[in-house]
């Protein structure tokens, strides 16, 4: 198979190259901007392109099929030539899709805790042999991509993303998976951008259930009153599975697991962790696997990067990081670590970066979302509202949408670390929250700097 790439440089799009390159298949690809690990993981499987940019003299009437990426504009020339010769342009969820057509399909959807609840399956799956396909939205110990493809594997494991699919294809990701068994963690609004409403949001995840296969399973969190209405209307022949969180206490430092009448000592915290690790151990099941050999093979999981990471541990301070950027996330994450070290202070600092998070009439939901935090900090960069032409927001405005009493607010990255720098972290913790980087922070310099 001769497959092409558009956009090839992408986080989840440079994957899936790898993994069709490992698999056997002959991958080109192009893109207008290369960085660093694509840059150099595309390098090193020979992948790379010579030279930047958009050249249609690439695209052949011998290639089997294009992928499209999210940021290549209609008007690619590229594209425009694969039209002309008539190749099939495929979204990358369509391609994933097309790939695994014959396996049995895990999704995970949800608003937060996906790339949690799929990177605990995989890591059960692996410890206990089976062989499957994967595309996770995070690097996890154990792969070395984001996404694994192969000809035999009998199960296809993915994280359902409900954002666009390409600049062609305008549905939600998920909708491209055709499951058989389906998971939805929560529903808390996001993607303002393409959801302007929260019926418009909530609909989304409304379609992802009717696209569950026949005979299929839909697994949701019972504690969301959306969910449950969802599963009140699933179809006759798909059968529907609440959770609610396993029953877990704390001991010193160690999580422990109560299962029938057994205790797992576990390497993540807090009720969302137990959660999301509940709706990974019902999906399992759908695929053989029983309850107590997933507990046994889950107590060596450490997590997903990014996800309540452990970024450095002192003698009485640690510093962690987090993809956290919506209200719900944020909300979930500071709760969690606020219950697991309720004897040290937290300290919590936040950086708003997405389209949502960076629109006036969006920042009302963070309203108490950081009120577990002792000292709470959140920064944004007026640049990038610039940037993504949005409605100008000041620091006041963001303060009082907040309503932490002890929450200050930034537009310079280089104050804030000062503030930080100058605390003392004896008997406290910090907990660093971004999809970004507080525009070229290096965070875990950071933490070493913090932590002694």
């Amino acid at each position: 198979m001769r497959v092409h790439f558009i956009a090839i440089g992408g986080s989840v799009m440079h994957n899936l190259a790898l993994a069709l390159h490992h698999k056997g298949f002959d991958v080109t690809g192009s893109d207008d901007e290369f960085f660093e690990p694509s840059k150099s993981r595309l390098a090193a499987c020979g992948l790379l392109p010579k030279e930047n940019g958009w050249h249609p003299e690439r695209i052949t009437s011998e290639l089997d099929a294009v992928i499209l990426g999210m940021h290549a504009m209609n008007d690619n020339p590229e594209l425009k030539k694969a039209r002309e010769l008539g190749i099939k342009v495929y979204s990358f969820p369509e391609y994933l899709y097309e790939q695994t057509k014959d396996k049995k399909r895990i999704v995970v959807g949800g608003s937060h805790g996906k790339t949690t609840t799929t990177s605990m399956i995989m890591h059960v799956l692996k410890t206990l042999g089976k062989k499957f396909d994967y595309m996770v939205g995070a690097q996890i110990e154990g792969f070395d991509t984001m996404v694994g493809l192969s000809k035999d594997a009998p199960i296809a494991v993915f994280e359902g993303d409900e954002y666009l699919s390409s600049t062609l294809d305008q549905t939600s990701k998920f909708l491209r998976y055709k499951p058989d068994v389906a998971i939805i963690t929560g529903i808390a609004w996001d993607h303002i951008n393409v959801f302007p409403t929260w019926d418009s949001y909530v609909g989304t995840f409304e379609k992802f259930a009717s696209t569950i296969m026949p005979n299929g399973k839909y697994i949701y969190y019972g504690g969301d009153e959306n969910l449950c209405k969802i599963a009140s209307g699933v179809r006759s022949d798909v059968t529907a599975i609440p959770y609610n969180g396993l029953d877990y206490k704390v001991d010193g430092d160690n999580t422990i697991v109560c299962y029938n009448g057994k205790e797992y000592t576990v390497g993540v915290f807090g009720k969302h962790n137990m959660q999301d690790m509940n709706a990974a151990m019902l999906a399992c099941e759908q695929v053989g696997i029983e309850p107590e050999q997933f507990l046994g093979a889950i107590e060596s999981f450490s997590g997903a990067a990014k996800r309540l990471q452990t970024l450095k541990k002192g003698e009485s301070g640690i510093a962690f990081l987090d993809f956290a950027h919506s209200p719900s996330k944020l909300k979930a994450t500071t709760e969690a670590v606020r219950d697991r070290y309720k004897d040290k202070k937290l300290i919590a600092c936040m950086e708003l970066h997405t389209f949502s998070s960076l629109t006036k009439a969006f920042l009302p939901q963070y309203a108490h979302t950081m009120d577990a935090a002792d000292e709470a900090y959140v920064y944004f960069n007026p640049e990038v509202i610039e940037h993504k032409r949005l409605e100008p927001i000041n620091a006041d405005e963001v303060a009082k949408a907040f309503e932490h009493k002890n929450l200050k607010v930034f537009t310079k990255s280089s104050e804030l670390v000062k503030i930080i720098e100058d605390k003392s972290y004896d008997n406290a913790v910090i907990l660093i929250m971004t999809s970004g980087n507080f525009d070229g922070v290096n965070i875990k310099e950071l933490a070493n700097k913090l932590i002694k």
